[in-house]
């Protein structure tokens, strides 16, 4: 199993102060694919900049995907850069790619398109490989969970040692704040629209 894989999972499976936003997970699954993307040394970080390295099979279909879309020409892409662009639609894929595998079963509770929000992941080993590392409060895991409101009443775990992954965990989080900030500023203008046409 992989680290998006993981994190969806335990976004179905953990409770949370609200349901997950999609396009919150989408920004999230795409800083987990790069955290094993860095792992499987398919890349390194040079400040906030990401240098791909040789293309790999890692023997899953979507992070092999992510590691063929890494910008490869200089200046190269940056983290915040990758977030947007390769979390766009995201969370949809990575639900269809573990709902054809048998992996989500029942209701979610994400705020996907066309989907009930109670769903969960089916009683399988990858569960409870997700479950796992849950429990043994993985720091990239827990990381990541944590910019999604995502997080149970246990002390948080410990942070990464690795420099590059905190900077990824850290532009996740950055990222997922900015689009809440856009969320509330449409909730506010809609909000304005509509008193603007019950006025008298």
């Amino acid at each position: 199993m992989t680290t998006p894989q993981d994190l969806f999972l335990v976004s179905l499976d953990v409770p949370g102060e609200h349901p997950v936003e999609q396009g919150d997970l989408s920004l999230a699954l795409a800083g987990a694919e790069l955290v094993d993307l860095l792992g499987a040394r398919a890349l390194t970080l040079d400040g906030e900049r990401i240098v791909p390295g040789p293309v790999l099979t890692t023997g899953d279909r979507m992070l092999d995907e992510a590691g063929a879309r890494l910008v490869r020409e200089e200046p190269y892409e940056t983290v915040e850069d990758w977030l947007w662009r390769r979390g766009e639609g995201l969370a949809v894929a990575y639900r269809d790619t573990l709902e054809a595998a048998g992996q989500i079963t029942g209701r979610r509770r994400l705020r996907l398109p066309g989907r009930n929000r109670h769903d969960l992941p089916a009683d399988t080993a990858a569960r409870r490989h997700a479950t796992d590392r849950w429990e043994s409060r993985d720091p990239v895991l827990t990381g990541l969970a944590a910019t999604l409101g995502i997080q149970d009443d246990r002390p948080a775990g410990p942070e990464p040692e690795d420099e590059a992954v905190v900077t990824v965990l850290v532009a996740v989080g950055d990222a997922v704040t900015e689009l809440e900030a856009v969320r509330e500023r449409r909730r506010i203008e809609n909000i304005a629209f509509d008193n603007i046409w019950r006025a008298p």
